[in-house]
């Protein structure tokens, strides 16, 4: 339990929480508590927080934010979230869709809540979308909204017991419901079915990238489509498959190299972590994409922390 607000300030920023700001006093009595954990590239924390207000304005609204899909589970209290001009009222068990790049006003009883920030490149979903939804309560009791509180709630209680597999299989369980979720709230004709099946493929490919054995005949069988109708499903994306898949690699490459904590792996092993068996091949496709080698980026990145 937290009791010092700038020790907490310093938790949220350290779990890379979308910022919000306090308004009015802190009570003297503060107490919060936070925990957090990783399905893959699915965020999950679950916050315990004194009642008050906080709020999110433009100023502190992050660019980087733009890139996820949040939302918000009540698991105790009463929590009532304002957002693009819609209110929503949550009582124990509700969810409600949350923009994690506008502003937000958010007020409270003493609650313990979660939240789950899904990368959107996962669900399909576009910017004007997101703002269609949010601010929407959505009764966590049935359907796709049973299981993702379900599944959580699970998740956050077993934060550290997950081997890197099941956690990368329950992000795309994640990913999976919350599309399900969200597809359910929106015109029919605005969410295809070729739309909702190229989410699932990026979901795929995202918790399989560790796996070398990952190319298009592999995504195809697994969602029971043939190579040729994948390659169609992705023929006016910016990425075909194939491309989605080294590009999504290199990037998790690149982001630890960069990483403090990893730096006593080499980089030949980092490659071999996410799916590149040959280092020689990964050496000259890193360099050819970012301009450096990858001993390189991480030299410059570590002296730059």
């Amino acid at each position: 339990m937290i009791s010092d607000v700038q020790v907490w300030a310093q938790e949220l920023a350290r779990a890379d929480i979308p910022p919000m700001r306090a308004r009015g006093p802190v009570a003297e009595d503060f107490r919060a508590r936070l925990s957090t954990t990783a399905l893959g590239p699915v965020r999950l924390a679950e916050l315990a927080t004194p009642g008050g207000e906080c709020f999110r304005d433009e100023s502190r609204v992050r660019e980087r934010d733009q890139e996820f899909c949040q939302l918000y589970l009540t698991v105790h209290g009463h929590t009532r979230l304002e957002q693009n001009g819609r209110s929503a009222d949550l009582e124990v068990g509700d969810l409600a869709v949350v923009d994690p790049a506008r502003p937000l006003r958010v007020v409270t009883t003493d609650t313990r809540y979660l939240t789950v920030l899904v990368p959107r490149r996962l669900l399909g979903i576009e910017a004007n979308d997101l703002a269609r939804l949010s601010g929407e309560r959505i009764p966590g009791t049935q359907g796709s909204a049973a299981l993702l509180a379900a599944l959580a709630r699970t998740a956050i209680g077993s934060a550290g017991e997950f081997d890197p597999e099941e956690a990368a299989r329950s992000g795309v369980a994640v990913a999976e419901l919350t599309t399900a979720l969200l597809a359910a709230r929106l015109p029919r004709a605005r969410y295809s079915p070729d739309e909702a099946l190229r989410s699932r493929i990026r979901a795929f490919v995202a918790a399989r990238l560790p796996d070398p054995g990952l190319n298009p005949a592999t995504v195809a069988a697994a969602h029971h489509v043939s190579v040729r109708r994948l390659h169609q499903l992705f023929q006016r994306e910016p990425r075909t498959v194939a491309a989605l898949i080294r590009h999504s690699r290199l990037e998790r490459c690149r982001a630890e190299l960069a990483a403090e904590a990893h730096r006593h792996r080499t980089v030949a092993a980092v490659a071999a972590r996410w799916g590149f068996t040959d280092p020689a091949y990964f050496s000259r496709l890193f360099r050819s994409v970012y301009g450096c080698t990858a001993s390189e980026h991480r030299r410059n990145a570590l002296i730059s922390n």
